[in-house]
């Protein structure tokens, strides 16, 4: 009987500490989450909820993308990057937008655009606006900590591994261009980076 209350006591015991530490561990989840990734937003194909945390510990690229512009070729030269170093830890996030008047269509239209003309695989979300007071918070957050919002289309945030180090590049440098390439190789070489 003893060694059934001894069982029964140590079996409770267990039991709230685990139900303690379940807020803890979703805590320290949240916590491996860089800030500027703390967000919820909807994927292109099928508006499902994405929370970005999924990503945390990658280098990041977000570039706000339009169906209408002299820029819109650049979707190939970011599929071929993303394809280059996903492996390596690399993720390109893109966010349709109309904020420049380019890119009129619906959700579903984008998305045919994006897979059936440049064979986009990385991820990509509802159309959105990117600057001003209504911008997405997660753009709201990279123009506070770079100083700086979209001038034009595809414009490029690269996100350290730990999200820290931010930098912005201009719709004008491309995804194969030199130093923007040399930012994202510099932020992967990055391992293991305490988040």
């Amino acid at each position: 009987m003893i060694h059934r209350f001894v069982f029964l006591l140590g079996w409770l015991f267990f039991t709230l500490s685990a139900a303690h530490s379940a807020p803890e561990a979703a805590n320290a989840a949240m916590g491996a989450c860089p800030r500027v990734l703390q967000h919820s937003v909807l994927r292109l194909q099928d508006e499902k909820p994405q929370n970005l945390c999924q990503y945390a510990g990658q280098v990041v690229v977000v570039v706000n993308t339009a169906s209408f512009c002299g820029f819109t070729p650049q979707y190939k030269g970011l599929e071929t990057l993303y394809a280059k170093y996903k492996d390596r830890g690399l993720v390109v996030l893109g966010f349709p937008s109309n904020d420049f008047s380019q890119e009129p269509d619906s959700n579903a239209k984008i998305a045919d655009f994006c897979e059936n003309t440049f064979g986009v695989k990385f991820p990509m979300f509802v159309k959105t606006t990117v600057r001003g007071t209504d911008a997405l918070p997660l753009f709201k957050q990279l123009a506070e900590q770079t100083s700086t919002t979209p001038k034009w289309n595809f414009y490029k945030y690269v996100i350290s591994r730990d999200g820290k180090n931010i930098k912005s590049f201009s719709s004008m440098t491309g995804p194969q261009d030199k130093s923007f390439v040399q930012e994202i190789e510099k932020q992967l070489a990055v391992k293991g980076a305490a988040l």
